[in-house]
């Protein structure tokens, strides 16, 4: 199929930091928003993760007024994570259905109870029943594949991560984009987990918190490296890396460096940059 006939595939992101929301000027061309992605397949819109950059989404998608449907995919329920869920205005549509999903997390029996948790006093002020009464939430049993649609299939599998999380693959029109954040990797040896999964994936999406060098100092942490990332894309055959996830204290310069690495050793990936759009 010629990329004329192709159905829109893309992601853009919304948020590609990590953390800690980063209002910093040194950090302006890669964004400081907390994770968030967009995925468009065709007509649907699917959402990786709900950092703070989802409110700007919200509102956009709102504004489109052509969406019915929406469904969120959690990697899990830390803070820079899910902190945008309270400020997601579809969430108060009475027009617009929103599936929210996430993978089972120590501390939580099921995905509503993890929203409930974070949206509760004394740390917010009210809950998650003030959304309207077409948000569904839905828990994931470990590889569980999703069947958004005939056409877009989301397959799942777990990640080292304290308290757990997931990775997602999104399926559409023989293409895929693979999400995976945050993990921790064990150096020197090879996550085949996740080289099976993203083999072939078109955009390949990976948590480069760290770098090798300063991995020994975040042991348990559960984040991995650029280079780590770099290693499994090129295993796994991908098309495109993207290096994510940035710590607050990583600066647009110190992203520029990694880039070029990134770059050379596989044209067309680098690191991920608020509002950019990928086609796949």
């Amino acid at each position: 199929m010629s990329k004329s006939t192709q159905k829109e595939f893309s992601i853009t992101f919304w948020g590609t930091r990590g953390t800690l929301a980063t209002p910093d000027a040194q950090c302006n061309r890669a964004g400081g928003n907390t994770v968030c992605i967009e995925v468009r397949c065709g007509e649907q819109t699917i959402i990786c993760d709900a950092g703070t950059g989802i409110r700007l989404l919200g509102s956009k998608i709102v504004s489109e007024n052509k969406h019915k449907n929406l469904h969120l995919l959690l990697s899990h329920a830390h803070y820079d994570h899910i902190e945008g869920i309270p400020f997601f205005s579809p969430l108060f549509s009475k027009d617009i259905t929103v599936d929210i999903w996430c993978g089972k997390l120590d501390g939580s029996s099921d995905t509503k109870k993890a929203v409930e948790g974070f949206m509760r006093r004394p740390y917010f002020p009210v809950g998650p029943d003030i959304f309207g009464e077409k948000t569904n939430y839905h828990l994931l049993k470990e590889k569980e594949t999703i069947q958004i649609s005939d056409e877009i299939r989301v397959e799942t599998i777990p990640l080292v991560h304290p308290g757990g999380a997931t990775a997602y693959r999104i399926n559409y029109d023989g293409r895929s984009f693979a999400y995976v954040t945050d993990t921790e990797h064990t150096p020197g040896k090879t996550n085949q987990l996740i080289v099976d999964f993203i083999s072939g994936a078109e955009v390949f999406v990976y948590d480069a918190s760290l770098t090798d060098e300063e991995l020994p100092d975040f042991v348990g942490y559960g984040h991995s490296t650029w280079q780590e990332g770099l290693r499994l894309a090129k295993l796994a055959k991908v098309k495109q890396y993207f290096a994510f996830h940035h710590m607050p204290f990583r600066n647009d310069s110190d992203l520029d460096r990694f880039e070029k690495h990134i770059a050379k050793s596989l044209p067309g990936s680098g690191i991920a940059r608020e509002t950019q759009t990928i086609f796949i």
